[in-house]
């Protein structure tokens, strides 16, 4: 019987589990501050963050935990801006394909406020391009795999309901699974984006 190389893992001592030491102040904004220097972020989410790790580690501080404060510090300083997150944020999902109410929901549930979000709502050309780029993406309508290139009663259906869950308005999503063919889509998308 050759002979096993013991495992390094069953070699190494169990260690116990130590609980982490509770925050205090400067510990709470340097966690912060570690946070912003990685993530782009907005207020509200670095405000939930440093509740979150005092839930998760305690607080040993004499006065409250102010992470309301540091993060209006944080964005006072510049490390936070929730414009840029939200213009970012936008753009990011509008070239993934979804829809004006997908990005007004990621907007709200990170803690934007509704004037900003109403500021980078997307306008009609960037809907219609998100939607062409959702159908072209996911092969809906036009690029569906239906020879003739139009879909089924049931099948069109579904491929609304597709549009509609990734925040396509209603109109939009009928048009584009309602396109004769890519061309005709891709053309009515640019039709909205010519400047006027």
């Amino acid at each position: 019987m050759a002979h096993k190389s013991p495992n390094r893992q069953t070699e190494r001592r169990a260690r116990p589990d130590r609980a982490p030491r509770p925050l205090d102040q400067r510990k709470l904004e340097e966690l912060g501050l570690s946070y912003v220097a990685r993530f782009a972020t907005s207020v509200a989410k670095v405000e939930a963050y440093l509740l979150r790790k005092v839930r998760e580690r305690g607080w040993e501080g004499d006065a409250p935990p102010d992470a309301a404060g540091i993060a209006a510090r944080y964005a006072e300083l510049g490390y936070i801006d929730d414009e840029a997150f939200a213009r970012a944020r936008s753009g990011g999902l509008l070239r993934r394909g979804y829809g004006a109410r997908r990005v007004d929901q990621a907007l709200g549930a990170a803690g934007i406020s509704e004037a900003l979000r109403q500021d980078v709502r997307p306008e009609e050309g960037q809907q219609r391009r998100a939607a062409v780029t959702l159908a072209a993406r996911r092969r809906l309508g036009p690029w569906s795999r239906a020879t003739d290139g139009t879909a089924q009663r049931e099948t069109r259906e579904k491929q609304i309901a597709a549009m509609l869950r990734a925040g396509h308005g209603f109109e939009i999503a009928r048009t584009v699974i309602g396109a004769p063919t890519t061309a005709w889509a891709e053309q009515w998308a640019a039709e909205a984006e010519e400047p006027e």
